[in-house]
């Protein structure tokens, strides 16, 4: 199978991660016009499967180092299994409540306030799992990044205080999603061999792991995404019969909109051999930079803010950025 061979290109892997991670959701923006979230999300799923299955029989079964991944699933035990399961379920419910606060607060509010938190917790599980890096540049870095998501909030308070038709509701769905976010890499990284090259028994390559992670995602979208449908966060309840009334282009386009999202996942698993799982979570969630300036800047989700609003946009921008410097060198 395919693997990263040092830091350097652990870290371009980060990278694409974070465009990945934060660019997935235009596809929902791009749906909303004609198509419901709730709707949207069934092919977001599938895309997500679809995906790590193509990549598992490509890159993951080519190439010396390693276990292919037809051999591996083959070698995999049940604990292994239910631990890159779990983690799908977990990332499931995560962004289903992420999804939700999209739709009624925007990227350039759900991704800093969300994925910021997740960032913050996922770096503290995922050290603690496994420390590697530099404990102290890790804390600042963190730190820093905390700052950002309060400066986020705010700017997000403005507009309510300016009557510019937001709800807290979004805030806090964001925030909720944040929370569980924080915790699904973990179990993923820990049903996995630690070194790459090295075969463990029992043990998943990261190819299978991530295989196994969508189907978790899959199977508890069949509980979590029919809830919504009848429970929707915003907006009327929606028939089933619904989805089968979309056109090709409504379909397609969660479908790509969950093939980035997994792509970024992969790249992100792949990346954490070099970097640690801590590192590489935490750089992928730099997606929120991503998603902040499409969200500002292509959507015009701040259209029409207090004065005042864009500078502190700003500031959030640059304290985010700063805190996923200190990262980079944590790991170097």
């Amino acid at each position: 199978m395919f693997i990263i061979e040092n830091y350097p290109a652990a870290v371009i892997c980060c990278i694409v991660t974070m465009f990945c991670w934060g660019s997935w959701a235009n596809t929902q923006k791009l749906a909303a016009a004609t198509w419901r979230f709730e709707l949207f999300y069934w092919d977001y799923v599938w895309g997500i499967l679809l995906f790590s299955l193509i990549l598992a029989f490509t890159l993951g079964s080519t190439g010396s180092a390693g276990r292919g991944f037809m051999a591996d699933l083959a070698r995999a035990d049940g604990g292994n299994i239910g631990s890159a399961i779990i983690g799908g379920v977990i990332f499931n419910a995560a962004n289903i409540l992420l999804g939700a606060a999209i739709a009624i607060a925007g990227m350039a509010v759900a991704f800093p306030v969300g994925i910021g938190l997740a960032l913050v917790i996922g770096v503290v599980v995922n050290y603690l799992a496994n420390p590697v890096g530099r404990e102290g540049l890790l804390t600042v870095g963190v730190s820093l990044i905390v700052v950002a998501i309060i400066l986020n909030a705010f700017a997000y308070r403005r507009m309510q205080a300016a009557g510019k038709h937001t709800s807290a509701k979004g805030l806090l769905l964001a925030l909720a999603a944040g929370v569980l976010m924080g915790f699904f890499y973990k179990y993923v990284a820990a049903a996995m061999f630690p070194d790459f090259t090295v075969p463990q028994p029992g043990k998943l390559s990261p190819y299978t792991a991530v295989v196994i992670f969508s189907v978790g995602i899959v199977l508890s979208n069949g509980i979590f995404n029919t809830l919504l449908m009848r429970r929707p966060f915003v907006g009327t309840p929606v028939p089933f019969s619904a989805y089968f009334k979309g056109g090709f282009r409504n379909h397609i386009t969660g479908i790509l909109g969950g093939s980035v999202w997994c792509l970024g996942m992969s790249f992100s698993i792949l990346a954490s051999g070099k970097a640690g799982p801590a590192i590489s979570y935490g750089l992928g969630q730099g997606a929120t930079i991503i998603a902040a300036l499409w969200g500002i800047f292509i959507w015009k989700e701040f259209h029409g803010a207090p004065k005042g609003t864009n500078a502190v946009l700003g500031c959030m921008l640059l304290f985010y950025l700063l805190g996923l410097a200190l990262l980079v060198f944590a790991g170097a």
